[in-house]
């Protein structure tokens, strides 16, 4: 390949030009079984990175460097400028949802002040969101629409949507959202989180198959390299070989990766030994061309080596360590908090620790005179000895407030648990009810039915209409006659959800005769005016956002109902039907 040194440069850039447009060709077909080499077919990946510029310009070392696409003055061609002028073009619509399937427009966004938007999306990325409130974020982000323009930029609007695209971690959203639209040039950093989750989960061909999904020239620098070990991953050495060729006559210099790439070529017997953790894909590289690699992590371990080294079960053995070894239990309890090692192998390890008869005894003022991890230890071990629920609730509280205290909060999480499930509720002191509740968790069976009450009307069968299973003139018949009925029982009052229940119909244009008017009186009041204002202003998507962030953490059933009530007048009239109807399934009927 040394041959491309002696090209002059009208030949050096045609052939930059051919590589530019014709070589994303071949990377829509599927890549090869990179399992199983030997079986390799025809099917070609390809290296789509010879584009205009590196967005990051960030080396191994984590310093600046020239961009590998780059060219010197006296290099730069006209073939170049073409590229530039191709990549920089603006999709302005993209998503995954036809507006029309939610009731949205392709304007949502239009008439959204930026200032607003990001305040909102501020506030909103404080929390870990509900299930609900993540449903309504998805439609809101991934619908197709044009972007806002006013007071925020394209690209600010765009790294929202990575952001919480990689906060919500569903890496096959993710991946249908890049491939479908063909933006992985816009999103680079939501493409890496992608290939690089992929790859810590030691799962190579994954990672590489986005790339044969791409079509577009890559211009993000880590995501070339990445794209470049495929294609040797995939056996195509020359093409491989040829890119990387052209990338040295441009500038590319990456000391680290080029002798990892070389000894993959075949061309070094053996590489060196350092091994980087500046990303996964280097620390990748270090594992595959070295026959005996070893690692051992520290606490400042990046989370994402840590799961590699798990995924690749190159983790030492708990069993292995010493009780006197802090600095390693230290770590490996980190490990475990951040989901890379078993609670299960960490309490088992926790037994080990020996304590004497009175530390047994006095647990609740003997911990305190231990170090953190024997502390921790004694009081698992006490409460493994006690059967009393209020005594054992005792010390769990305890145990998890120590675990919080040390910030691996999360290492006490499934084994807590499994101790509150062997615990009845009706024998849980009122003073650890909440931290019962809170830390039980259990999650509400999926099976649970509606229990239908004739005598309630948001608990009668007329909600069936939010399941589209009325049609308009006999949903408009029944409710009549419960109407009527209500107007003939004194002591019936319309609850908070009846009203809800009954607007919501108003709202889909369910005729309700006058003569029930005044069964109810709905305050203007109860709508915040801002939100108010948003739908006025006929900014959809940032009264979308506003709705998600009343949400935030809460179940919508758990919301108080006035709460409740604003929240679907928004959405009635917002005219977004099927977001309304299944948060009206959640909170209206009864559930056993």
């Amino acid at each position: 390949m040394k041959i491309l040194k002696l090209l002059n440069k009208k030949i050096f850039s045609i052939t930059l030009f051919c590589l530019i447009f014709f070589i994303p060709v071949f990377a829509e077909e599927k890549p090869i079984d990179i399992w199983n080499i030997e079986k390799k077919d025809n099917q070609v990946i390809s290296e789509t990175n010879i584009s205009s510029k590196n967005s990051s310009g960030i080396t191994q070392s984590g310093t600046a460097q020239t961009s590998v696409y780059e060219l010197q003055t006296n290099k730069q061609t006209d073939t170049i400028k073409l590229d530039k002028e191709f990549s920089s073009k603006k999709i302005k619509i993209v998503g995954l949802y036809d507006p029309s399937e939610y009731g949205l427009s392709i304007d949502m966004w239009s008439n959204s002040d930026g200032t607003k938007l990001k305040k909102l999306f501020q506030n909103i990325n404080k929390f870990n969101l509900s299930e609900d409130a993540s449903d309504i974020m998805h439609i809101s982000l991934l619908t197709n629409a044009y972007s806002p323009t006013k007071n925020i930029t394209e690209q600010e609007f765009m790294s929202f949507k990575s952001d919480w695209l990689i906060k919500d971690a569903n890496l096959e959203l993710i991946e249908e959202y890049l491939i479908k639209n063909q933006i992985i040039n816009l999103h680079p950093n939501l493409a890496r989180y992608l290939v690089d989750s992929y790859l810590s989960e030691s799962n190579v061909k994954k990672s590489c198959e986005i790339f044969s999904k791409n079509t577009e020239p890559i211009q993000d620098d880590y995501l070339s390299k990445f794209n470049l070990y495929c294609l040797i991953n995939y056996g195509k050495n020359e093409e491989a070989q040829l890119i990387l060729d052209l990338k040295k006559e441009l500038g590319f210099e990456d000391n680290y990766y080029e002798n990892k790439i070389n000894y993959l070529f075949g061309y070094l017997d053996e590489t060196d030994k350092e091994i980087s953790i500046n990303s996964i894909l280097d620390f990748h590289l270090a594992h595959r061309t070295n026959p005996e690699f070893s690692y051992e992590p520290t606490v400042d371990t990046p989370k994402i080596v840590w799961k590699y080294l798990s995924a690749a079960n190159l983790l030492f053995k708990i069993q292995d360590i010493e009780i006197t070894d802090v600095e390693k239990i230290s770590t490996i309890e980190k490990a475990v908090n951040d989901k890379n090692y078993s609670e299960k192998e960490l309490f088992e390890f926790y037994k080990k620790f020996q304590f004497n008869i009175n530390q047994f005894l006095n647990a609740k003022e003997a911990y305190k005179s231990l170090s953190s991890i024997e502390g921790r230890a004694l009081l698992y071990q006490r409460t493994l000895l006690t059967e009393e629920p209020k005594i054992k609730l005792e010390f769990l509280k305890i145990l998890k407030d120590l675990f919080i205290a040390d910030d691996i909060g999360d290492a006490f999480d499934l084994e807590l648990k499994k101790f509150l499930g062997e615990i009845n509720f009706e024998d849980v002191p009122s003073n650890f009810t909440t931290f019962y509740i809170s830390n039980l968790n259990n999650k509400e069976a999926v099976d649970k039915k509606i229990k239908y009450n004739s005598k309630i009307l948001h608990q009668s069968k007329l909600i069936n209409y939010f399941n589209g299973d009325y049609a308009k003139s006999k949903i408009e018949e029944d409710l009549d006659k419960f109407l009527k009925k209500i107007k003939k029982d004194k002591k019936y009052f319309l609850s908070k959800k009846d009203i809800i229940f009954l607007e919501a119909l108003k709202s889909d244009g369910v005729e309700i005769s006058k003569k029930y008017n005044g069964l109810y009186e709905v305050k203007q009041s109860e709508m915040p005016a801002d939100i108010q204002t948003m739908i006025d202003n006929n900014e959809i998507g940032a009264a979308l956002l506003r709705i998600i962030e009343v949400i935030g953490p809460d179940k919508i059933e758990n919301i108080d109902e006035d709460t409740v009530y604003f929240i679907i007048n928004t959405l009635n009239q917002l005219n977004v039907d099927l977001i309304r109807n299944k948060l009206l399934l959640k909170v209206l009927p009864l559930k056993v």
